[in-house]
Order: C-alpha cells, then sequence, then structure tokens
C-alpha cells in the first residue's frame, strides 16, 4: 500500500480549515503551555469577543504577563503575529454565536451543589458542542485518505487504552461485521506484538484524546517503523501521537471537571468513527450491506429463540 503524505510536519504550525478555528487550537495546546502562556490563552477562551477587541498591551495585562508572552502563544497556536490572532478570535467569536443560536448559553463546569436537571443540562450542552465543533474543523480530505487506506487494507489493527479503548473496540466491530479483518489492542504488550506483524499493506490507526498515552504511542511508533499507513485520532494535533501518524483526524473536545471531558472526548471520537466507518463500507457499498444484512440476521434468529 502506498504511504500517504504526512499530514503536517513537527515544526509547521497545526493546519487548519480557517483561522475561526483558534479556539479549538488553544484548547488543544492548554497541556502543553507555559503558565504564562497558559494565563493568556484562559483570558482567550473566558471571552473571545472582548479578548479580539484588546490591544496586545492590554491583552498581556489582562494575563498578568509580557507583551513578548502574547507573542510566543501566536506562534504557538500556529499564527505568525498579533493581528491575526485578534482576526481570528473575532471569527471564532461569530461561529460561537452562530453555533449557539437559539440555546441558552451553559458553563461547562459542574459544582458541588448543581441539582441533577443542570448536571444533565450541562452535560449535554458539552457534547452537542463537541460534535458541532469537530464536524466544523474535521478535515475531509484527511478523512477520505484514511478511508482510502483503510479500504485497501490487508488488514487494521486499532491501538487504545481506557476511555478510547472503548472507541477502539466500536470500530473493531463495526469493521467486522462487513467482513474487514480488524484487530483491537488495549494491553502495550498485545499492541506492540501485534504492531511487530504489520506490514506495507496493512493500517495501523491509533486512538487517544490527549495524544500523549505512552502505550498507544508506542504502538503506533512500532507499526510505522514496520512500514504500516499510521492514523492518529487525537484532540490534539500537536500532540506525539500525531506528530507519528501518516494521517490525524482531530476531535474538538473541551476538558471540563469531574472529568465530564472524558464523556465528550469519548462521543466525538465515535461521531469521527462512524464517518470512517461508514465512508469504508459506501467503498464496497452491496458487499456492506449484505454483510450487514447477514450479521444482524445471525443475531435476529438467536434472539427469536429465547
Amino acid at each position: 500500500m502506498a504511504r500517504p503524505v504526512p499530514r503536517h510536519d513537527a515544526a509547521d504550525p497545526v493546519p487548519g480549515p480557517s483561522a475561526a478555528d483558534i479556539l479549538v487550537r488553544v484548547r488543544a495546546a492548554l497541556p502543553s503551555l507555559a503558565p504564562a502562556e497558559r494565563r493568556v490563552a484562559d483570558a482567550v477562551l473566558a471571552d473571545p469577543a472582548a479578548a479580539a477587541r484588546l490591544s496586545i498591551s492590554a491583552l498581556s495585562e489582562r494575563a498578568a504577563t509580557s507583551v513578548t508572552t502574547v507573542m510566543r502563544f501566536c506562534r504557538t497556536v500556529g499564527l505568525a503575529n498579533y493581528p491575526q490572532l485578534r482576526l481570528a478570535l473575532a471569527a471564532a467569536a461569530a461561529r460561537e454565536d452562530a453555533l449557539g443560536a437559539g440555546r441558552t448559553p451553559v458553563s461547562t463546569e459542574i459544582s458541588a451543589t448543581d441539582p441533577l436537571e443542570r448536571i444533565v443540562e450541562k452535560i449535554v450542552y458539552n457534547e452537542v458542542r463537541a460534535l458541532e465543533e469537530s464536524g466544523a474543523a474535521l478535515d475531509v480530505a484527511t478523512l477520505g485518505l484514511a478511508v482510502d487506506a483503510v479500504a485497501r487494507a490487508r488488514r487494521v489493527d486499532i491501538f487504545g487504552v481506557g476511555a478510547s479503548g472503548f472507541v477502539g473496540q466500536d470500530l473493531h466491530q463495526k469493521l467486522h461485521r462487513i467482513g474487514r479483518i480488524a484487530f483491537i489492542w488495549t494491553d502495550v504488550h498485545a499492541a506492540l506484538t501485534a504492531a511487530a506483524l504489520l506490514g506495507p499493506a496493512d493500517v495501523a490507526l491509533a486512538i487517544s484524546h490527549s495524544g500523549e498515552t505512552a502505550d498507544t504511542v508506542e504502538a503506533l511508533q512500532a507499526a510505522a517503523e514496520r512500514g504500516a499507513t499510521t492514523i492518529a485520532l487525537t484532540n490534539d494535533a500537536r500532540s506525539t501521537l500525531a506528530d507519528s501518524a501518516d494521517l490525524v483526524l482531530t476531535t474538538c473536545a473541551r476538558e471540563t471537571p469531574y472529568r465530564s471531558g472524558a464523556t465528550v472526548s469519548r462521543i466525538a471520537q465515535l461521531a469521527l468513527v462512524d464517518c470512517l466507518f461508514v465512508g469504508v463500507a459506501q467503498r464496497s457499498y452491496d458487499a456492506s450491506a449484505l454483510a450487514l444484512h447477514n450479521t444482524y440476521g445471525a443475531v435476529h434468529r438467536r434472539r427469536g429463540r429465547r
């Protein structure tokens, strides 16, 4: 299998559909920011529209840092200068308003005193926004290359641990139902063993919200060394996992307290998995439809005997 051109180089700015996705980039960069840059990010995320109206000096004062740090923050999120950041924030604020039209804004933080009804409201709001933002920011061209790679693959090995492992199991089950040879590995020793058997005709797909899960990164890198086409599904396009992959599919889930962000990230990952699966199934539409019909029938007959 011909290996696709890698989506980005580690030294390049994070690619994105438009500057309006700056908030996605900022959220993805949060774990790796220095404390001073993190304060700039917090100020930007707290009120993008207000931040877009500030001079660089005013923003640095609001973030209790220096103008130099603000400039460094701009480069970290893939922008050349502060005017670009202001324009991107203004576009992002307008997009946030459009996505939230007709919907009452909800704080993402779950407090110790929130009633259950409020918790439900916040979780649903966060998950809907994650789906909307992931769909809007998804690089469809990269998704198409991933679909092509999986559709042609001799076998597909999926790596993921924890919540990402559950998402991997979902993809494995879907591919298996349409007759694709696929495996899911959630243990690092099993994953490394499987990766050692891969070759240029195979695909390795790794799932990690942070993109820094060592077990998952190591397995994907081992698969790359064997010549397999590598795909990363992550929330951080600057992560080690993304840098190790030929193709990168990114989600846009917002981390929130009490790890409701883990729930949100899983929902966003599942949505991308569905897009990938349906694209692969469409490549052999009639055969996939027959396989789904047959597998459904096998289970349905068993239900009828109970």
